[in-house]
C-alpha cells in the first residue's frame, strides 16, 4: 500500500511539473509556403475547402514537404507558384498554420 501511494505522489508531482513548464509556450517562427499542389477550383461560390500541399521555409527549417486543408474563398483560390506567409511551433513546419488567414498575404506570383 506505502508503494501505492509514493508511486501516486510521484506521479502528481511529475504532471505538475509539466504543467507549469507547459506555460512557458515558445515563440511560432515565421516562414514562408511556396505552393507546390493545390486542388482544383470548385464550381461553388463562397468559402470551399482547398488542400494545398507546398515546400516550407524558414529560420530553423530548410526545406519541408507539407499540406493542409483550409476553407478558402474561390475568388482567391491560391495557384501553383504562389508564395503564402505561414507560422509553426519551433521545429515542427508540420504544424504549420497560416499567417494572416483574413487577408491571405502573398498570394499571386
Amino acid at each position: 500500500m506505502l508503494v501505492i501511494m509514493v508511486t501516486v505522489l510521484v506521479a502528481l508531482l511529475v504532471s505538475y511539473r509539466r504543467g507549469r513548464q507547459g506555460f512557458q509556450l515558445a515563440e511560432p517562427e515565421s516562414g514562408s509556403l511556396y505552393v507546390t499542389g493545390v486542388s482544383p477550383r470548385p464550381d461553388a461560390e463562397g468559402e470551399q475547402y482547398v488542400t494545398i500541399t507546398g515546400n516550407l521555409t524558414g529560420p530553423s527549417v530548410p526545406g519541408t514537404v507539407v499540406y493542409g486543408r483550409f476553407a478558402w474563398d474561390v475568388n482567391q483560390w491560391p495557384s501553383i507558384g504562389d508564395y503564402i506567409s505561414v507560422v509553426y511551433p519551433p521545429g515542427k513546419p508540420e504544424r504549420w498554420q497560416i499567417a494572416h488567414p483574413g487577408s491571405r498575404p502573398g498570394l499571386g506570383s
